[in-house]
């Protein structure tokens, strides 16, 4: 019998083509059943395709996230400088932290900092939701294509967030650009272009960070400003992972999104399955804890697993029917959001702004189609939208009033 090394290597690597970045699920099916445990040498990594095998990798907190260790090949003079410290902090808030991470959030943001904090931010995310589907209704007023991410998408996620860690409103739009370039730290691959500017943009985030830190009169040690700093761009990759692929799901899927929109109980629901049915993060890494097995193959202390969460959240062994977007889904779990002491909190307000975002969305405009291939991120490991192109828009002639003749929302 031949091996099954040859065949699942050609599948794993198609991943990085222009088609399979495009659409990786084919390749990630046929992967899952030709080796759901693979070893690519080439990579220095086990790739993990089965739902019950992620899982376990994720639940178990003797499988830790990688290190600076983890990457020997990166520039020389790069773990010296400052980008390197968010970086190995980037990859600390996973599951099973040791809890420093909690505590760092604490002193900077106070025992509120919890999911009850959360809730009752709710009032702050329907008004500002409510001001950027003001700005789409006028953005479609003339009948023209506009990209919901930008209208919508990315400005929720950054001033939702914004709120939450009290960074005024005047900063928060230029923090798109230098988070977007401070992302690609977590890429698999990146040039030595990529390098210098997600460094560039790590020192200054890091920089505003401490000064926000200083006016809140705590000291501002680089683990505590780093700490900001992530809550800040997770929490705004989360919001915007989780409405982008909600929107384009429901939009593309008018049966569903008619069931949506006549039960709007099925708002939360919806929002859950769209992101298990367009999983937002790719893979994330872990490092063996302990030596053991998985799926039958013999794992070494220290090996790298990487844990292919797209694969996870369509294999019918967890999911019947999985390549079907079904709002109506019954039981789904979520292995790509809600990991670590950071992202608990981050993942909750996102999950209210794309609850409240798309129940507004759905209401308010019910003629919104989409109107064009929408556009990726240059990522291999987000698949989050940079370009949403959407048209149509509103039945009432209130929902296209200007700000200047609109009443004041509180």
């Amino acid at each position: 019998m031949d091996s099954p090394a040859p065949q699942a290597h050609a599948l794993l690597f198609s991943l990085f083509s222009p088609e399979g970045r495009e659409n990786p699920h084919p390749a990630l099916e046929a992967l899952r059943r030709t080796a759901p445990v693979h070893h690519a040498p080439g990579l220095n990594t086990y790739f993990l395709t089965s739902f019950a095998h992620c899982r376990a990798v994720l639940a178990d907190p003797a499988h830790r996230a990688p290190d600076l260790v983890w990457r020997p090949d990166d520039p020389q003079g790069w773990r010296e400088r400052p980008a390197a410290h968010y970086f190995r902090s980037a990859l600390s808030t996973v599951p099973g932290a040791d809890g420093t991470g909690r505590t760092r959030l604490r002193q900077l943001l106070g025992e509120e900092f919890t999911p009850r904090r959360v809730a009752s931010l709710e009032a702050a995310v329907e008004r500002i939701t409510h001001g950027l589907l003001d700005d789409l209704a006028e953005a479609l007023w003339d009948g023209g294509t506009v990209d919901f991410q930008a209208v919508v998408g990315h400005p929720l996620a950054v001033e939702v967030i914004g709120e939450l860690i009290g960074v005024p409103p005047a900063d928060r739009a230029r923090f798109r650009a230098l988070g977007d370039d401070a992302g690609r730290l977590l890429e698999p691959v990146r040039t030595r272009s990529e390098w210098s500017r997600a460094a560039l943009a790590v020192e200054q985030l890091r920089a505003y960070f401490r000064e926000l830190a200083e006016q809140r009169r705590l000291e501002p040690a680089d683990d505590l400003v780093d700490t900001l700093l992530l809550v800040f761009l997770s929490g705004v990759e989360t919001t915007a992972g989780l409405l982008g692929p909600a929107v384009h799901a429901l939009l593309t899927h008018p049966a569903q999104r008619a069931m949506v929109a006549a039960a709007p109980h099925l708002v939360p629901p919806a929002v859950e399955e769209a992101v298990r049915w367009d999983t937002p993060v790719l893979m994330a890494e872990r490092i063996a804890g302990r030596a053991g097995i998985i799926g039958g193959i013999r794992i070494p202390e220290g090996a790298h697993l990487t844990v292919v969460l797209a694969a996870a959240h369509r294999d019918p062994a967890r999911y019947p029917d999985p390549h079907r977007f079904d709002v109506a889904r019954a039981g789904s779990e979520l292995l790509g959001f809600g990991a670590g002491p950071h992202h608990g909190v981050a993942t909750a307000l996102a999950r209210t702004a794309a609850t409240v975002a798309v129940r507004r969305l759905l209401t308010r405009f019910p003629r919104l189609v989409p109107a064009g291939k929408p556009v990726r991120r240059r990522s291999f490991t987000l698949r989050v939208f940079a370009d949403l192109p959407v048209a149509g828009g509103a039945t009432t002639a209130a929902a296209f009033v200007p700000h200047w003749g609109r009443a004041t929302t509180a």
